[in-house]
């Protein structure tokens, strides 16, 4: 029963693992999360709180082991001198209240005086000056290596180019780049203007603008920068650092940089309380988005005594505000097929504002989910939503009801390929379309995701551009409601449709006759995959998608049909008084002509990025990169065994298994020599060795190594002969030991295994044992 109950908790980890993983994804590499914050919460605890049940579960790359993100393949890889790590969440005042109290136990001091700051929702940074010049900015990606964006942060104003003042020889200073609120709506109305897409929020806004290829794009964009606090220091022989986290603020305030006016240094539990209290009333008035206030012990002292875990300060704390809620009816339950063929129950609501966004969609997770809310068609709902993109669901409003509401009944096809709906394994409350090689909407996922930053990396190869290749008629639903709604729907030659008396019609035949009205469907241009990588311009010159009328940013009901691909092929103008079209050349848009450009630069992508865009469940950036490292070639992964693959650091039988479940079923197999041929990189060159200074040594590397992140500082030992470890026993030769190291440090010392600081690791590479005194 026991084996029963970890089998079954272990199912659970995995699912967890793979859940945060892919939201991870969506939110840092595709700025589009498709979780609500508090989903993501909640999804993170669970998994942490199974890992402290069963730590044999807990992997090197466990989303609890870092701090999400990857690092885009467009932008040159940067080392951050020092962890850029997250920090540990915390959801009501008691929980705060628990933590202060075990700070102050550990420090044996009473009330300690701690920073109270703003949580401003932006992008990451971390600006690195060198004798007071700023040299280079980064991203966070995975808080050991980031992507270089020098260019793009030199045209942000509020980011001097120069301290001013006595300086450090070097130093990284972090902080969050934001995009104003006050200038959000009118950056969106523009891009609607343009025919561009509209960005959901400012986090996603800033986001997308610092990550622009074009720094001069970046330029024509207000964006803005507050600091939060420093990495790296090297002082110098004319600078004295701060002795605590304010001392930093107003050190950094003289250098020019912008501090934030919110920061307030306070002690005792009720202080900090009230200044949440006041940060939360006027969080809507500040010229940022915040989700939170963030508490940091202000000795730095203390701070070193206290350390860190592998992804977050032990001396800090993230109080995320509860989530805001809002009414709404909710007009219909409807139904999505995910990458995987997951079937996802979803609300489609009257359009409401909320956290200064519209938002008319919020998901439902399962039917079982749907019933335990108890929520009905037709109900007036409670919506939440603090911070995120996706909301919530919470409950229905029963007093507000009148009897028409009608109950959801969860499908029992695939609403995109009509296949019968499967468990996974028996007990599973998702419902699955088994026909994963020809559902449109799987292929639209998976396509999707091979242009995502963590797969081929792809510009232009998104979300929408996946619909229009594999679901150009997408929205056809939407576009016949409209006419039965009075709406007008204008196609690509000019012609108008509009449905009169639609109300004279019977309820039941009113939308097949909108329907009928309209051009025929096209078929799709992709139905796999398998020939992403044969496309040519010509082969999408007539893929029309249906796309809703704005005016001034502001839906009119109207829909249009345009080419996505393609420029105009009929082109309104004015004669005596009237419009009429007029057939005009049609040429391969700006943007085809990029993505195909960026599809062929991707057939060149290393493997572990290649395995990344199969879409292998369990097969994420961390393992592929290990296997790829470890293999080489997608042939010799075929051929090895799951024992072979499991003893591969960070991979495990699940993974391993997963693998060579997916090379068993024969359209993947159709996938692969399909990319092959079209000249898709199956293999890379093994990495020569650079010396053999550590050949015959066992070295395991925990917590932050100052130049390298996880993977670079094991390539950098197995490229010198030596065997990087993940786990320290009595064969340990030796561990290196960075901040945040924890139990890995203290097992080597009772072990009787020589450790050394991560100051010490160049020298080690650089001459072995013997260079570090061993």
């Amino acid at each position: 029963m026991a084996n029963s109950t970890f089998e079954t908790t272990r199912d659970r980890h995995n699912d967890l693992v793979r859940r945060i993983e892919e939201a991870r994804a969506a939110y840092y590499d595709r700025d589009s999360p498709t979780l609500s914050d508090a989903d993501y919460d909640r999804l993170y605890r669970e998994l942490g709180e199974i890992e402290e049940r069963y730590p044999q579960l807990r992997g090197a790359d466990s989303p609890t082991a870092s701090v999400g993100g990857s690092v885009d393949s467009s932008f040159t890889e940067v080392r951050h001198l020092a962890q850029m790590m997250s920090l540990d969440d915390v959801f009501s005042l008691e929980e705060l209240a628990g933590w202060e109290e075990r700070m102050s136990q550990v420090t044996g001091i009473a009330d300690l005086p701690m920073t109270t700051e703003v949580k401003v929702d932006g992008l990451a940074i971390n600006l690195l000056y060198e004798e007071g010049r700023l040299v280079r900015a980064a991203t966070r990606g995975d808080g050991y290596v980031g992507e270089d964006i020098t260019a793009n942060a030199r045209t942000i104003a509020s980011i001097p180019k120069a301290l001013a003042g006595t300086v450090p020889r070097r130093v990284e200073v972090r902080g969050e780049v934001y995009f104003p609120v006050t200038a959000f709506a009118t950056f969106n109305e523009a891009r609607v203007a343009a025919g561009e897409k509209t960005f959901v929020n400012p986090r996603n806004a800033a986001a997308g603008s610092l990550r622009q290829k074009d720094p001069a794009q970046t330029a024509k964009r207000p964006l803005s920068m507050v600091v939060h606090g420093v990495g790296f220091v090297e002082a110098g022989a004319d600078f004295t650092e701060p002795t605590t986290q304010h001392g930093w603020y107003e050190q950094m305030r003289a250098w020019g940089l912008p501090v934030s006016p919110y920061t307030k240094l306070l002690a005792g539990r009720k202080a900090i309380e009230e200044r949440i209290a006041q940060i939360g009333q006027a969080r809507h008035d500040l010229d940022h988005e915040i989700d939170g206030v963030v508490v940091k012990i202000d000795d730095l002292a203390l701070q070193r005594s206290l350390g860190a875990t592998s992804r977050a300060p032990r001396w800090a704390a993230a109080y995320k505000f509860p989530p805001e809620e809002v009414h709404t009816r909710l007009l219909d339950i409807r139904v999505q097929v995910g990458r995987t063929g997951r079937v996802t129950p979803y609300g489609v609501m009257d359009t409401v504002l909320v956290s200064g966004s519209n938002v008319s969609r919020a998901t439902l997770h399962n039917a079982q989910e749907v019933a335990r809310k108890g929520v009905l068609i037709g109900d007036l709902v409670v919506l939440r939503k603090a911070g995120d993109v996706i909301p919530e669901i919470v409950a229905p409003v029963e007093d507000a009801r009148n009897g028409s509401e009608r109950e959801f009944a969860m499908p029992t096809a695939c609403p995109s390929c009509g296949t019968l709906l499967v468990e996974e394994k028996e007990g599973d409350v998702d419902l699955r379309c088994p026909n994963k090689a020809a559902c449109p909407a799987q292929i639209t996922e998976r396509i999707a995701h091979i242009g995502a930053r963590s797969a081929l990396d792809i510009e232009g190869l998104g979300d929408e551009a996946a619909l229009a290749l594999t679901q150009p008629e997408n929205n056809r639903d939407q576009v016949a409601a409209a006419l039965v709604a009075g709406h007008a729907v204008v196609l690509e030659d000019g012609t108008r449709l509009e449905l009169a008396d639609a109300g004279d019609l019977p309820h039941a035949e009113q939308l097949a006759t909108a329907d009928a009205m309209l051009p025929e469907p096209q078929a799709p241009v992709l139905t796999a995959e398998s020939a992403l990588f044969d496309l040519r311009a010509e082969d999408v010159r007539d893929v029309m998608v249906w796309r809703p009328t704005t005016v001034k940013g502001e839906p009119t009901g109207d829909w249009a049909q345009v080419r996505y691909f393609w420029t105009k092929a009929h082109k309104a103008k004015r004669v005596k008084g009237a419009i009429v079209y007029e057939q005009v050349s049609s040429t391969a848009s700006k943007m085809l002509t990029q993505m195909l450009d960026e599809m062929e630069r991707a057939k060149s992508q290393p493997l572990a990025r290649v395995l990344v865009a199969l879409s292998i469940r369990h097969v994420g950036p961390t393992a592929a990169r290990a296997l790829a490292d470890a293999f080489h070639s997608m042939d010799a992964l075929r051929a090895a065994s799951v024992e072979e693959l499991s003893v591969v650091e960070g991979v495990g039988e699940v993974i391993a298994r997963s693998l060579l479940d997916w090379f068993t079923v024969d359209w993947h197999l159709g996938v692969l020599e399909a990319w092959a041929r079209a000249g898709v990189r199956m293999a890379d060159e093994p990495q020569q060795a650079i010396s053999d200074v550590l050949a015959g040594l066992t070295i395991v590397v925990s917590g932050a190594m100052p130049g390298y992140d996880r993977e670079g500082a094991k390539e950098a030992i197995t490229s010198r002969g030596g065997k990087a470890s993940g786990s320290v026993s009595k064969k340990t030769s030796l561990v290196v030991a960075g901040p945040g190291a924890g139990s890995k440090a203290a097992k080597a010392e009772s072990l009787g295994v020589p450790v050394i600081t991560e100051q010490q690791f160049g020298d080690l590479l650089e001459g072995g044992l013997a260079a570090v005194g061993l």
